[in-house]
């Protein structure tokens, strides 16, 4: 349609163009015509701001379906992936798996992910619409782009009755040569060059302040799309984001638990009976920690450790250790015991039972303390 038109547009102006050299070819020429250079002008820039603001409409009418489909299509995938979360909760809540329960931590991991990212999708679909579909939406339908689009009407329409006036005076001014001296023809020609006087006149005005209002719209139309369009690659650029941070932390966790539950099991190592018991409560502080027990620490530094197999204290110095937690580690003993501190409680411990590890997750560390 939008070729047809301008073919159509460009065939009219032809055809003024071709009227006006014959009428000036049979009677002379005439200032009263009314497709001057100027005027010609001016109606060329309005069908070009007309085309561009209909296609800036369309292409903002375009955006807000495709967001508003992917919101319908979004919300469908945030009520799902919800659904599996629960499920995996529910699993990971309620699980009586008689070989372990490592299965159950990842379900919980995946569970808590899952809700996560669900969250942060819901958070994106809202960003969509606040920020993209509604401000497009309200200039599709608003107020200034249609009174614009209206006095372009009205003047495309001034415009073909001065045409029309316009013929209608180069008409009376060759009856006035053909029938010289007779006054009511003079009349006639003189009201008719008022009348598209008036016209022209009207009609540049006209002209001119729908060009002004086409061409504030244009540039808001350009204006606004494109900073919705970046609204809407920044909002998915940082809901990627944050699913990608959530998915590093959750593929560690899983892993470390498909570690766990792939090791082949192993006993746990016995402590010795002829091993020294483990330093008094103050030595466990590091008061006494080189003279207990013909003992010595090895200054080796602060380290982390993670818990191979589980321990009971005998003993109120001694430290509770489950399997998968994490301990720091600050003294370890040439008779097999070590110091450190676990969910916030310090202790001695078998040093057999740990082994050190040298990258550990964030949250695993917040939970030593």
């Amino acid at each position: 349609m939008d070729a047809i038109r301008k073919q159509a547009s460009k065939l009219r102006e032809q055809v003024a163009r071709q009227q006006q050299a014959v009428l000036k070819q049979w009677y002379g020429g005439s200032d009263n015509l009314v497709a001057d250079e100027a005027e010609l002008q001016l109606h060329q820039r309005l069908e070009k701001l007309y085309i561009s603001t209909r296609a800036g409409k369309h292409y903002q009418r375009d955006i807000v379906r495709g967001v508003e489909g992917y919101i319908v299509t979004g919300s469908k995938q945030v009520e799902i992936g919800t659904k599996l979360s629960e499920d995996s909760r529910k699993y990971g809540a309620e699980n009586t798996c008689t070989s372990g329960n490592t299965l159950s931590r990842a379900a919980l991991s995946y569970a808590r992910a899952r809700a996560q990212m669900e969250k942060e999708r819901g958070n994106l679909l809202k960003a969509f619409g606040t920020q993209v579909a509604e401000p497009l939406r309200a200039m599709v339908v608003g107020a200034p782009l249609e009174d614009a689009r209206h006095l372009a009407q009205r003047y495309d329409r001034m415009r073909q009755e001065a045409e029309a006036q316009a013929m209608e005076v180069s008409k009376r001014q060759a009856k006035v040569r053909e029938t010289p001296g007779n006054s009511d023809i003079s009349m006639k020609l003189e009201a008719a060059e008022a009348k598209l006087q008036d016209l022209k006149t009207n009609m540049g005005i006209l002209g001119k302040e729908a060009a002004a209002a086409l061409a504030a719209v244009e540039a808001q139309q350009q204006r606004l799309t494109l900073q919705r369009l970046i609204a809407m690659v920044e909002a998915e650029r940082a809901y990627h984001q944050i699913v990608l941070q959530i998915l590093d932390q959750l593929e560690g966790e899983m892993i470390s638990e498909r570690h766990r539950i792939e090791a082949a099991p192993a006993p746990a190592p016995s402590v010795d009976e002829s091993m020294p018991p483990p330093p008094s409560y103050e030595e466990a502080n590091g008061v006494y920690a080189s003279q207990t027990n013909n003992g010595t620490t090895d200054s080796m530094g602060y380290f982390l450790g993670e818990v191979l197999f589980p321990y009971s204290a005998v003993s109120e110095v001694e430290l509770n250790l489950s399997v998968g937690d994490y301990v720091v580690v600050r003294k370890v003993t040439n008779n097999g015991w070590a110091e450190g501190e676990c969910k916030g409680k310090a202790g001695w411990f078998p040093f057999s039972y740990i082994e050190r590890r040298e990258r550990v997750l964030a949250s695993k560390v917040a939970e030593v303390f």
